[in-house]
């Protein structure tokens, strides 16, 4: 029997339901990581201080760095228990575990009060919440593309990743743009960023209120009642082991496109701060500008890809990064207007997110559905780990400020390269999503 007809029919008003929650579930994933990026510098002080700015900063980051590593870790564990349970399931439990690490990171004391043990405690908030962030890619990786038409999936995976991505950014922007006019310079740096922190209940919240009310996903319910989709009938045996080689080439993938949407929209927020020196609140608006582009042009890159192809339209996305994203970033270094500055920054911004949109339904489509929740969820968190220590490397080789916007060049362009590597040697007639 084929899943077509075993799987139950979902109405247009469950579809988009699927859709958007699931896009709302990565976005307040992506949302509780960019309040460490946006708090970067004040953080480097109060739990990494260092006599020189680069390396405390480099601390930050490789606590930014620890949490990617666990992602693997609960991207095995809730793809595991997606696979067999359910997505909606594993949705609700990871996005409550998010909020709630989160929140507690801005009650601990700082290293002035009970000295190491302050970045201790940090970082294994930091690993508790990687865990639970690996979980939420399990759920929200498959369950909005298993709901919609194969006709919509590029769409569907825009809107999810990327589109859920620049709704993140853009939420952490408006928190960040709020709480700094209430907290003003010093009162940011011993309250503000813990406010930041405490917002991230609002995930908790998001899992235990919304989520619960989402449809299930009619191609793991179709695989429940035996169903058997006819593209998958010769396929190997449903075994992660059987996949190692596709896995591969997806991590590849997910670190070029994930590295270069770290070092764009996640690194943007400290090199303007340190390079171009913007001020807190014109900061909030420039990043809330930059994440609506991300939102366009996520869902504009998803989109192509069911009208061309995945593999022709992301060759085009890996070249206009490899081009662009350099020139950019050496141009933003020596903008002298905010004008200008904002201006770089909001290209910067959707030149980003091009590789990173469609990457979603790319790893969907290559595994079945009794593993697509690990598979996806292994691939797309090992790679993001990779690529989500770019900015650690790019911290450490810049040495000093001044020195970012060639380090920041030299290694998206590196990136770009790859990802093109990649993209050429996957497989365009491979879809065992159908």
């Amino acid at each position: 029997m084929q899943a077509q007809s075993a799987a139950p029919a979902l109405t247009q008003r469950q579809v988009v339901a699927a859709i958007a929650f699931s896009a709302l579930g990565w976005a307040f994933d992506l949302f509780d990581l960019f309040i460490l990026l946006y708090v970067a510098p004040v953080l480097a002080k109060v739990f990494f201080p260092s006599g020189q700015q680069m390396l405390s900063l480099a601390g930050i980051y490789a606590a930014f760095t620890a949490t990617l590593v666990m992602r693997p870790v609960g991207g095995w564990l809730f793809g595991r228990y997606a696979d067999r349970q359910g997505r909606k399931r594993a949705m609700v439990v990871a996005a409550t575990g998010v909020g709630l690490a989160t929140a507690l990171m801005g009650a601990l004391p700082t290293v002035y009060s009970i000295g190491l043990l302050a970045p201790a405690l940090f970082l294994a908030l930091r690993l508790v919440q990687g865990v639970f962030m690996g979980g939420m890619v399990a759920s929200t990786h498959t369950l909005g593309t298993e709901s919609i038409a194969p006709a919509r999936r590029g769409l569907a995976s825009g809107i999810i990743s990327g589109g859920g991505s620049g709704v993140g950014k853009l939420l952490a922007s408006l928190v960040f743009l709020l709480v700094t006019s209430v907290f003003h310079g010093p009162a940011f740096a011993q309250w503000g960023w813990r406010v930041m922190f405490f917002s991230g209940l609002l995930s908790s919240l998001l899992g235990l209120f919304v989520f619960t009310r989402l449809h299930e996903s009619p191609l793991w319910e179709a695989m429940q009642r035996g169903g058997q989709p006819a593209a998958t009938a010769a396929a190997p045996p449903a075994s992660l082991r059987h996949y190692v080689p596709v896995i591969l080439l997806c991590i590849v993938l997910t670190t070029a496109g994930g590295g270069l949407s770290y070092l764009t929209s996640g690194y943007l927020p400290t090199f303007m701060k340190l390079v171009n020196h913007v001020k807190p609140q014109q900061l909030g608006m420039i990043l809330s500008v930059s994440a609506l582009a991300v939102i366009a042009s996520s869902v504009l890159s998803g989109y192509l890809t069911d009208l061309v192809g995945r593999k022709p339209a992301m060759l085009v996305y890996g070249m206009v990064s490899l081009l662009a994203i350099p020139l950019l970033y050496l141009g933003l270094a020596h903008a002298g207007s905010l004008t200008r500055i904002g201006m770089y920054s909001v290209l910067l911004s959707a030149a980003g997110t091009f590789c990173y949109a469609p990457l979603l339904i790319v790893l969907n489509e290559r595994f079945p559905t009794s593993i697509r929740a690990s598979a996806t969820a292994v691939s797309w968190n090992v790679g993001f780990a990779l690529g989500g220590s770019m900015p650690v490397l790019v911290s450490l080789v810049a040495k000093v400020s001044s020195g970012l916007s060639g380090s920041l060049a030299l290694s998206t362009a590196a990136l770009a390269a790859i990802y093109l590597f990649a993209t050429l040697a996957t497989p365009t007639r491979r879809n065992l999503m159908n």
